[in-house]
């Protein structure tokens, strides 16, 4: 499979034709996406592999729209909750984000993973906090990768992921989110904060903690289930619903893995936003 963006327009005119003479005489199908980028696929090859083709395709495309609305709606902090080694955090410093970041991950390995990573950025924090409804402890089952979650997997969790049937149990603390805030907002000026969810299957009881103060935050993002993979997650109805009563409005639903017997969706990343905050 050959798959490629490139900054196709930024080449001279007789370049531009040469080099697509040059791709489709190698049968590769060309596709001009945006000024400044075009997809070179290989038709036979690239449909043989359309479940890599998408998700690195989908990627791509979730990760600019991310950091396209946090310039859109001026965001100046990023709550990233479930941040396992802190990826999430570099792909928006590689996107050229600049203000602040807020991390929270209870696993200890991860954790001291991500706090050697921010401890390299002065305008990123990092809290080893599990987040939920109230303040207090929580057991978390540990598994290799970022599969970790309070909950318990269901019985096609544990046969898809088998990594879910041993994990190792560590107690952790657990706060609530809405009493944290002040702490996190403070220094920022006029502060618009972004939210990312990705707790494998506690995302509701992370926004419950919220309360009211849900209203503060312009956007976010949640991974959103429509097949369950831990005991007691919510559905994808369910979650959004709680995410639309609350004042946010879908911009988008990126696919974030599929059964593969059956093409079925998992699990969708759905971003929001509160338009009424747009500048």
């Amino acid at each position: 499979m050959g798959v490629s963006c490139a900054p196709f327009d930024a080449m001279p005119s007789s370049w531009r034709r040469r080099a697509r003479r040059l791709l489709e005489a190698a049968g590769l199908d060309i596709r001009r996406l945006s000024p400044g980028a075009i997809l070179a696929v290989r038709p036979r090859v690239a449909g043989e592999n359309w479940f890599a083709l998408e998700k690195r395709l989908t990627s791509y495309a979730v990760h600019g729209h991310v950091a396209a609305l946090i310039d859109m709606y001026d965001v100046n902090l990023v709550v990233d909750v479930g941040a396992n080694t802190g990826q999430y955090g570099e792909r928006l410093r590689r996107a050229g984000y600049t203000g602040r970041i807020v991390s929270f991950e209870p696993v200890p390995d991860a954790f001291a993973e991500l706090e050697r990573t921010a401890a390299a950025d002065p305008a990123w924090s990092a809290y080893p906090y599990a987040l939920g409804r109230e303040d207090g402890t929580t057991t978390i089952n540990v598994v290799p990768g970022t599969l970790s979650s309070v909950l318990a997997p269901t019985r096609f969790g544990a046969k898809r992921y088998t990594r879910l049937r041993d994990p190792v149990e560590h107690e952790v603390p657990l706060r609530r989110l809405e009493g944290l805030l002040d702490e996190l907002l403070a220094g920022t000026e006029t502060p618009r904060p972004y939210l990312k969810l990705d707790t494998q299957g506690f995302d509701l009881e992370v926004f419950a903690g919220l309360g009211e103060r849900a209203g503060d935050f312009v956007g976010m993002q949640a991974e959103v289930a429509l097949m369950k993979i831990y005991e007691g997650m919510p559905r994808l109805p369910e979650a959004l619903a709680v995410y639309e009563s609350a004042g946010f409005e879908v911009t988008a639903l990126y696919p974030v893995s599929r059964q593969s017997q059956t093409a079925r969706v998992l699990e969708f990343d759905c971003v929001l936003v509160r338009a009424g905050k747009a500048p």
